[in-house]
């Protein structure tokens, strides 16, 4: 058994669907749109297969505080290889303008990473 994707709710697809292309080469699907009820999605597969769908409807409710911790949905987890390259990456996002939780360190369980959110508020752990 395996987890299939996980799937996120966006104001924005299409500046969420090309933050992923660019900062972690994701592919997208075509966009899927059910002009009856408002959604629109698409799905982002990932080099080793992983797979992310993208979604937007009128009247979702936002979270009410970005970059606060609620029950749920935690964090999506992005390995890039090596400790240079979560560096690297980290340095380009912040250059770019995305706000940067957490600096590149070696954490208690032993994993080398930083934090940064995504364009919608939703945390990112590069890894390698």
């Amino acid at each position: 058994m395996k987890i299939e994707h996980v799937a996120i709710w966006s104001p924005d697809i299409e500046k969420l669907k090309a933050f992923y292309a660019t900062y972690f080469s994701a592919v997208a699907t075509d966009r899927y749109q059910n002009n009856k009820t408002g959604f629109t999605s698409y799905f982002l597969t990932f080099k080793e297969g992983a797979r992310l769908e993208i979604m937007h409807k009128k009247n979702i409710l936002p979270v009410e505080q970005q970059n606060q911790e609620y029950l749920g949905y935690a964090h999506l987890a992005m390995s890039v290889g090596t400790k240079s390259e979560v560096t690297r990456l980290t340095n380009q996002l912040r250059k770019d303008g995305y706000h940067i939780v957490g600096e590149p360190r070696t954490t208690g369980d032993g994993y080398f990473e930083s934090v940064i959110l995504d364009p919608d508020g939703n945390r990112i752990e590069i890894t390698c």
